[in-house]
């Protein structure tokens, strides 16, 4: 199910970007111009839609914001303005991440793996264009957190 989720996130980002899955040429350069132009619209769409979400926040809670004299109604007006801006606050962070990637993007450094360097791959940065490790060098990453935690 996992993957399931996962593909139709990245169906969706793409969506949301207007553009279809890349496909490369076979002796095409990896992160040549169509490619990081590529990945430049599908981060660029991405930050946008996080940006919109953000205002909508602020007028829906401008807009929903009432002094209810029932304290159960108050309290669950707050508990759902807290929901909302815990995700806005994590939408944030994403927003600088894909900021940060976009600056790899034009100095050259996208697509490669931050800790072993080899190529991270179209379809995984597709998936997660924020991503900075291989998948081989993000399993190991996994693992040693996991034994951190026990």
């Amino acid at each position: 199910m996992q993957d399931t989720q996962n593909k139709k996130s990245s169906l969706s980002l793409l969506a949301t970007a207007g553009v279809e899955p890349y496909q490369a040429k076979a002796d095409e350069e990896y992160m040549n111009d169509a490619q990081l132009a590529h990945f430049r619209k599908i981060l660029e769409a991405w930050r946008n839609q996080l940006r919109d979400e953000v205002g909508r926040t602020v007028s829906h809670m401008q807009d929903e914001a009432a002094n209810f004299p029932d304290p159960v109604d108050r309290a669950a007006q707050e508990e759902e303005f807290s929901l909302e801006l815990r995700n806005r606050d994590r939408e944030r962070k994403l927003v600088k991440k894909i900021e940060k990637t976009l600056k790899k993007l034009e100095d050259g450094d996208f697509g490669y793996c931050d800790s072993c360097g080899v190529e991270i791959g179209i379809r995984r940065l597709e998936a997660r264009p924020t991503a900075e490790l291989c998948i081989d060098c993000k399993t190991l990453a996994e693992i040693r957190e996991k034994q951190m935690a026990n």
